[in-house]
């Protein structure tokens, strides 16, 4: 239990130094983590949706066996896309 609970610190120390680091610092870092966060919830319950309707129309045969895994590729590049950074025009400057 309290190596669990040491971890769980060391990671979120970790973290916040990290996204402390990059362009832009923790506020803007913490924006583009939300939106990917959001983004990810969105495209689980789409997957959660397909799935029991797979599950109730579909049980066996080709939609059952190849269509989930093609949604699953579909999803992560949907996020992939979706979730970069955009990009500065300009260089970041600390006010």
């Amino acid at each position: 239990m309290r190596g669990f609970l040491i971890g769980l610190v060391l990671l979120v120390f970790l973290s916040i130094t990290i996204l402390s680091l990059r362009p832009g610092g923790i506020r803007r870092q913490l924006r583009f983590a939300a939106k990917r966060l959001r983004l990810a919830i969105v495209l689980g319950g789409i997957y959660v949706v397909a799935t029991t309707l797979v599950r109730i129309f579909w049980p066996d045969g080709p939609v059952a066996d190849w269509g989930l895994p093609a949604l699953a590729v579909g999803l992560v590049i949907t996020f992939t896309v979706l979730g970069q950074n955009p990009s500065s025009e300009k260089p970041l400057s600390r006010p």
